[in-house]
């Protein structure tokens, strides 16, 4: 399932190399030399990019050293310089790489690399998931507190010790919430997919302390804290999870639910990465 024409894919490359690479991709095709956060958006979090403030440049990631275009729908493929009106620079990343996809770790958390290589300090995740809580209808937008990583794998590599004791700033979660105090926070489960979880697995992840199951943002976590980010995720509860809801989960219900809800959630997300 390798792309043989990504750098990543050679075992010997250097992946921090090739995210410094793709960094001075970015600023030359840009003209951005910095960035200050970095927005990663998941299904359902598309139009937060049109909210966060003025696009000064907009690039295919295909152009970009270790990118290629996104598998899924509902994501789109390209990188976005954003100025917002507080002065700050996001970089806004619509070309994520899933675990499912076969392209190994690498490719997965790189977007995360470059972007703390083009100077972000700041990451920002936002998926659509499962909800396990009933009183969380599709559309409720929470805060991950935590997660559990059940893919079996890891971006670090070696003897690479990384202490993920608040993973999920607790500052940037309490700041989310004087944007919208309503907001709850969960911990997140990520699933290796892409099958969606079975009713006897959710069940698992709520009894080892999980509230939302997906299949993304954990690994790339993982990669923001040893890069020394400061990391803020967001899960878009797109359906309740198997076994909670009674009907069969699709694809077709996540990107319907996302749609419906991407008004608000993209405005709240906004909001919030403009008070950063």
């Amino acid at each position: 399932m390798s792309d043989t024409s990504n750098p990543l894919d050679d075992p010997t490359a250097d992946p921090f190399a090739v995210a410094a690479e793709a960094a001075a991709d970015i600023a030359r095709l840009t003209g951005v030399e910095r960035h200050d956060i970095a927005l990663t958006l998941g299904s359902g979090w598309g139009r937060a990019a049109e909210l966060v403030g003025e696009t000064t440049a907009t690039i295919p990631a295909s152009e970009v050293a270790g990118f290629s275009a996104p598998a899924l729908e509902g994501h789109v493929g390209s990188l976005r310089s954003i100025l917002t009106p507080r002065g700050k620079r996001v970089l806004v990343i619509g070309a994520r790489t899933h675990y499912y996809e076969g392209h190994g770790v690498r490719r997965v958390v790189h977007s995360v690399r470059t972007a703390a290589a083009t100077g972000a300090k700041t990451m920002v995740l936002t998926n659509g998931a499962g909800g396990i809580r009933p009183s969380w209808k599709p559309g409720t937008p929470v805060l991950i507190s935590d997660h559990i990583n059940l893919t079996g794998d890891s971006p670090l590599e070696g003897a690479t010790f990384i202490d993920l004791t608040d993973l999920y700033s607790m500052r940037l979660r309490d700041l989310a919430r004087t944007i919208d105090p309503s907001l709850d926070e969960g911990v997140y489960c990520q699933f290796r997919g892409p099958q969606y979880e079975t009713p006897a697995e959710v069940q698992m992840a709520k009894i080892i302390g999980g509230h939302i199951v997906g299949m993304s943002t954990a690994l790339e976590a993982i990669a923001a804290r040893q890069a020394g980010m400061e990391i803020l995720g967001f899960s878009l509860i797109t359906n309740m999870a198997a076994g909670i809801q009674t009907t069969p989960l699709s694809h077709k219900e996540v990107i319907e639910a996302g749609q419906l809800a991407e008004p608000v959630i993209s405005s709240l997300l906004a909001r919030v990465i403009g008070a950063m």
